[in-house]
């Protein structure tokens, strides 16, 4: 969802500042890659990191309180499409193919993202409060989507922007459709590069399968 249908990384980059600044430290940008695609957990734990905060689980929750809030403050006031998505999305569906969406955000801000998004798009959701704290990279999202979606993983095309969300549909046994948002994903088995989505269709996709 953030990075590959939604420019959503760099609204992301608001409330990620403003706890790291409101706490006396700075966000690096290496740090800030290195939250790219990561689920809330592992995002607070290095937020803590930067800033030299003791990561105790209540102070962990606290901030994870504050920063969904926050987000979603920021979410409603606008999620920009990236290029080619509201036009891939609507193809695939009109074509019978069935979809879901593998995210590694919580439920709660993905309701607000799917708002804008289209909740008629997707047969089902995944969401990274949704998978036992197995969340990317590791295969359990993309696996619990295809058992969902009662598909073969080797049968799925998975469409990823961010190396961690990659690895995962990798491991998974999907082939991946990557296009790279804010860092570049590296060249690896089971993986299609393309610059954007304009132009993605059922079609494109089944001839990734073969």
């Amino acid at each position: 969802m953030d990075g590959t249908l939604l420019d959503s990384e760099k609204l992301w980059d608001i409330p990620l500042h403003e706890f790291a600044e409101e706490r006396g430290g700075t966000l690096s940008p290496a740090t800030r890659q290195r939250i790219i695609g990561s689920n809330l957990p592992t995002t607070m734990g290095i937020l803590f990191d930067e800033v030299g905060l003791q990561a105790t689980p209540e102070g962990l929750e606290e901030g994870g309180r504050w920063l969904l809030a926050r987000t979603e403050e920021v979410f409603r006031e606008g999620l920009p499409w990236r290029p080619g998505a509201q036009e891939a999305l609507r193809a695939v569906r009109d074509a019978g193919v069935p979809m879901a969406l593998v995210t590694s955000t919580d439920r709660r801000l993905t309701e607000v993202a799917l708002d804008t998004l289209g909740r008629d798009l997707f047969d089902v959701t995944v969401c990274g409060d949704e998978v036992e704290g197995r969340n990317k990279p590791l295969p359990d999202p993309y696996l619990k989507a295809a058992r969902l979606l009662g598909a073969e993983p080797e049968r799925c095309v998975a469409v990823e922007d961010s190396p961690t969300g990659t690895r995962s549909a990798v491991a998974a046994g999907c082939t991946v459709l990557v296009v790279p948002c804010e860092i570049p994903v590296p060249q690896g088995e089971r993986r299609v590069f393309r610059e954007s989505l304009i132009g993605v269709d059922a079609v494109v996709l089944a001839e990734l399968l073969g």
